[in-house]
């Protein structure tokens, strides 16, 4: 790897890491700094950490899968944005949960703060509405070039479209403004890559499941 190279990845992961510290402190303000105003295990604000940290985590995980099944560099820049961009914000999500002193599991279904508990069976891995099952990870993982692209963007568009739906709840029911407006921040950049994946599709032969 070029020096230079190497120097630019340095300084990017440094800007992430004092973008994830400007936020969790900002965090810290929107709580007032006193337990009075710490979210609850039980409010929405916890239930959006928890609930959208699993849900990014298979972003992530689809992501790297298809990096390594295609040489197409559109699909890869891609897949490397999503999972960058999903990593680091699950890390401001679980961040977010340990400086509030809350647990980063619940025993209640996923999406109960969005009284939608009962909304995804868990049938085959798929937790919450968007989320892949796991025969559709393991399919993925089984194909490579054109027929692997199609179905990453398939997946990732509906997945897109269950995030956008938790993240605007979020954007309802959540109460520490610097979490509101990232679900926000979630909201407009994956509606845009849904358009950006719609065009990709259909320049394969291919359109979004419906």
């Amino acid at each position: 790897m070029r020096r230079g190279h190497i120097g630019w990845v340095a300084g990017a992961a440094a800007a992430v890491l004092v973008a994830a510290g400007a936020i969790t402190y900002s965090v810290a303000e929107d709580t007032g700094g006193s337990d009075t105003r710490t979210p609850g295990a039980e409010s929405a604000d916890a239930g959006f950490a928890r609930d959208m940290a699993v849900h990014h985590q298979q972003a992530v995980e689809m992501s790297y899968i298809v990096r390594d099944r295609t040489k197409n560099e559109e699909v890869r820049r891609l897949a490397y944005d999503i999972a960058q961009t999903q990593a680091n914000q699950r890390g401001m999500l679980l961040g977010w949960l340990d400086l509030w002193g809350l647990p980063k599991v619940s025993a209640d279904p996923p999406m109960t703060w969005m009284g939608m508990g009962d909304m995804a069976s868990g049938k085959d891995g798929a937790l919450m509405p968007g989320m892949a099952t796991n025969t559709e990870l393991k399919r993925l993982q089984s194909l490579s070039g054109k027929r692997a692209e199609v179905l990453y963007l398939q997946l990732m568009t509906a997945h897109h479209k269950g995030g956008i739906h938790m993240a605007e709840g979020c954007v309802t029911k959540c109460t520490v403004g610097v979490e509101k407006r990232l679900a926000q921040g979630m909201v407009d950049a994956q509606q845009s890559e849904i358009d950006l994946m719609a065009g990709m599709l259909k320049e394969r032969g291919a359109q979004a499941r419906s």
